[in-house]
């Protein structure tokens, strides 16, 4: 489990493809590493990847399957930066919210307009995801752990938008987003699992 708290940035400086997918070396400087072993689980920009080598000067590496590449974005690209979380400690403070490292679609930027030293983040989901979004409700873009300011039901799924705030914008990936930007959403896992008992109810 995370939090969509993000820790540090890391860029993708080597991509080598292998039979079912490809190995990347991430360099993360900023990253605190005292407490990492292989196998920990670290979310990049959102999606959950095991730690499969731990390499001088704040490196690691992970392999990314097929499967995975073929349901996120952003993680093959070599020279991309990429928000990075360690796996929440059972004592650890809740800062964003749960939040399960499964990306469950990927949206697109259709608004990235400056209000004030904000900035007004609209992006479209698709309509597989539109059901769990709602005003003042959670989700996950690239990682970080964000608050719905609307929601506008549109053809092939629904818009919804995001005030960002300088900090967050400084020090996340998200202040370098543009129009057209394919982004990783999770959608709220309370939401979730509402929508299943709803389902069920009804086809009882």
């Amino acid at each position: 489990m995370f939090t969509g708290i993000v820790e540090a940035l890391g860029t993708l400086e080597r991509v080598e493809p292998f039979p079912g997918g490809v190995r990347v070396t991430v360099h993360a400087p900023a990253l605190d590493f005292s407490d990492i072993a292989l196998g920990d689980s670290i979310t990049h920009n959102g999606a959950c990847m095991t730690v499969t080598g731990l390499l001088p000067q704040q490196r690691f590496s992970i392999d990314v399957s097929d499967e995975s590449l073929r349901c996120t974005v952003g993680l093959d690209q070599t020279g991309a930066q990429v928000n990075l979380e360690k796996a929440l400690r059972v004592n650890a403070r809740l800062g964003g919210h749960l939040v399960s490292g499964h990306v469950d679609g990927i949206g697109e930027v259709v608004g990235f307009a400056p209000v004030g030293e904000n900035r007004e983040l609209v992006v479209r989901a698709p309509a597989v995801l539109a059901r769990y979004l709602a005003v003042k409700g959670s989700v996950v873009v690239n990682g970080v752990s964000l608050t719905t300011n609307a929601v506008r039901d549109v053809p092939g799924g629904c818009e919804f938008s995001i005030n960002l705030i300088p900090h967050t914008l400084a020090v996340t990936t998200l202040g370098r987003l543009h129009v057209g930007a394919r982004v990783n959403l999770e959608i709220d896992l309370i939401a979730r699992y509402v929508e299943r008992m709803l389902s069920l109810e009804s086809a009882a």
